[in-house]
This record gives C-alpha cells, sequence and structure tokens, in this order.
C-alpha cells in the first residue's frame, strides 16, 4: 500500500552518464547512492533521475549533484519542492585567468548567482575550504551551507604481497620505486613543479588520469591548458585512466603518493593513499590541511626543492583528525532530506 507519508527524493544521477563518472563528482554520486543502500531511511524513497533526460516533477526533495558556474546547468524556474545543490569547489573563480569565463559564461554565472539566492534551499559542498568559497563567491548564507566530507571506496585498502606486484607492474612497465600522481592536470594540481620535483629527487614518477595522456594532442595555447606548455615529460609515465581494482595495487606499488596541489576543494587521492598505507607528500593548501589534519608535514606548492626533499622522506602511517566514510556520508546526507522537507 502506497505510504502518503513517505518522503519521495529525487537525485540526479546525470554525472554517472557523462564524463564525470571518472572524476570526482562522479565518485560522490556513485559511492552516495551506494551508502543510501546501507544506511536507514524508512520514511525516505530516493528515486536516482538522470535529469537531463528527465524532468523532477512530483517529488519532495530534488537534489542536483553537480555545479558549473559558467553553465546553465540549472532549471530557470523553480521546481515545485524543496531543492539542494551540491557544489564541489569555485576552483575556476579562484584562477580566472586560467578558467576564463568569455561573455556568454560571465552572463551564466550572474543567472546562476540569481537562480541560486532564488530557487536553492540548501547547499551541500566537501569542505569548510570550498564552504567558505560559495559563501564569498556566490554572496549565500553560511547557515544555507552544510559540508559533508567524501571518503576512500572500500577497495583502497592495503594488499598483502602476492604474484600481483609482478603482473601489474609488468603490464604497466612500471620501474621498481616511483612516485605516483592520481588526477587532472589542471592549473590548480599544480603538475609542472610535481615534475621538476621528481626530476630533483631522480624519482620516476607515474601519473594515472585521462588528462595527461593526451597532452600533445591538445592545444597548448589555451589559458587552461598553457601551463603545461614546457613540461619536460622525460622519466614520467603517462597512463591515462586506471580501473580502481588496478589503481589500489598502483597506491601499494608506489613508494610515494604525491599531492603538489596549489589549491583543492577537497582533495580525495589522498586519503585514498593513506587507505593504501602509502607514504604521503602533500602541499600545504587549505583543504588539504583540514582534510588531513595536523599531524602530517606539509611542503610549499611552489617549491620543488622542497617537494624533492620530501618525496625522499615522506608522511608515513599518519593519523586522520576524523573518519571518512561513504556510510556516514550517506547517513548525513539522509538527515538533511529528513529536515529540509
Amino acid at each position: 500500500m502506497y505510504n502518503l507519508n513517505m518522503l519521495k527524493v529525487a537525485v540526479d544521477s546525470s554525472p554517472l552518464a557523462s564524463g564525470h563518472a571518472v572524476r570526482g563528482i562522479g565518485v560522490n554520486t556513485r559511492e552516495l547512492l551506494e551508502g543510501f543502500k546501507s544506511v536507514s531511511h524508512k520514511n525516505i524513497q530516493i528515486y536516482e533521475i538522470n535529469f537531463s533526460k528527465r524532468g523532477f516533477i512530483g517529488f519532495d526533495v530534488v537534489h542536483f549533484q553537480y555545479f558549473r558556474p559558467f553553465f546553465a546547468d540549472l532549471p530557470s524556474a523553480r521546481p515545485k519542492s524543496k531543492v539542494i545543490l551540491t557544489i564541489h569547489d569555485l576552483i575556476p573563480l579562484i584562477y580566472p585567468k586560467h578558467y576564463p569565463s568569455g561573455i556568454k559564461g560571465e552572463i551564466n554565472f550572474l543567472k546562476n548567482k540569481k537562480l541560486i539566492r532564488k530557487n536553492v534551499d540548501l547547499i551541500i559542498t566537501i569542505s569548510e575550504t570550498s564552504k567558505k568559497d560559495i559563501c564569498r563567491f556566490l554572496g549565500v548564507d553560511p547557515k544555507i551551507v552544510q559540508v559533508i566530507y567524501l571518503a576512500p571506496r572500500p577497495i583502497f585498502r592495503k594488499i598483502e604481497n602476492g604474484k600481483w606486484k609482478m603482473e601489474i607492474a609488468k603490464r604497466y612497465s612500471l620501474p621498481n620505486r616511483f612516485a605516483l600522481y592520481v588526477g587532472d592536470v589542471n592549473y590548480n594540481k599544480n603538475i609542472p613543479v610535481l615534475v621538476e620535483a621528481c626530476k630533483i629527487a631522480k624519482m620516476p614518477l607515474v601519473i594515472c588520469g585521462k588528462q595527461a595522456k593526451g597532452i600533445e594532442n591538445q592545444d597548448l595555447r589555451h589559458p587552461e591548458l598553457k601551463h603545461l606548455k614546457n613540461i619536460d615529460w622525460t622519466g614520467v609515465i603517462r597512463l591515462g585512466f586506471v580501473p580502481d581494482e588496478d589503481l589500489v595495487a598502483f597506491y601499494n606499488l608506489a613508494s610515494v603518493y604525491v599531492q603538489p596541489s596549489l589549491y583543492e576543494g577537497f582533495g580525495l587521492p589522498v586519503l585514498e593513499a593513506v587507505a593504501c598505507g602509502t607514504p604521503v607528500v602533500v602541499a600545504k593548501t587549505q583543504a588539504l590541511v583540514e582534510i588531513l589534519g595536523d599531524d602530517f608535514d606539509y611542503v610549499d606548492a611552489h617549491d620543488p626543492k622542497s617537494m624533492a626533499k620530501s618525496i625522499l622522506n615522506p608522511n608515513k602511517g599518519n593519523k586522520l583528525p576524523r573518519e571518512y566514510s561513504w556510510r556516514k556520508a550517506a547517513n548525513e546526507t539522509i538527515e538533511i532530506y529528513s529536515k529540509i522537507a
């Protein structure tokens, strides 16, 4: 029998069917939806809806999973329901020279600011760092912005020694010792300094991420890519996308994981590395310090010599300041659904 008291929540699953699927936005969406299956929400019915293909009429709460400041992703009319919007970060607004909006993008951003203030009841973000950016750039009240931390997936863990080491190393032609970086090569990721630091440390660098593999085929005059123009890629192995079942082996094989970022909204690969017991080198940026806490020695993101020194003597076995789990994230999200309705 249909329960009239059941709260109907539509969660946008469109990032899982786009280029976001293998990035942080896709991971967040997928793991959150999986997390809902393991937590109690007996008075809430959650629907996975691809908002790009289907409307969201008939729900009590709609949850948009991503926001791009220079694109018209938000509906112009307010849905007849409570609206939650997840914003991961606003890095394009922090580095406008490297992420130019163009005239159309600037118009979209102004529209988005108005739509958020008019139509969005609550914003979820992934760190206190991003929350500050959201309040500053979008002009919203901090009271409507809720932080829910991401988490490493269960697959990322220490693996017992075995034949897998030789098999993975052979399949990907990995050196005996190497520094690992996982992610995109956007300006804020600080790839030029990472490459230089590894050369100084005489440590081979392995980069896992779709963007890095095809750099030579892209227009490096573009503002978002010009920071990659004069990099000497000698000694750098760029593998492109690596599936999770192999990526966990990479973390376990790596001599060190390096997160050299100038700025982050979160920094999920660092938590994945820590979960695998991999020694880490982390740049001192606000979100990374927030996520990892005071038990780590951080490096200057602008100083390749300092980074190189830490690559040869990385952080090991450090304690995190809090628990990170998708079950916890799912519980906190369910609580928001209950309260907002």
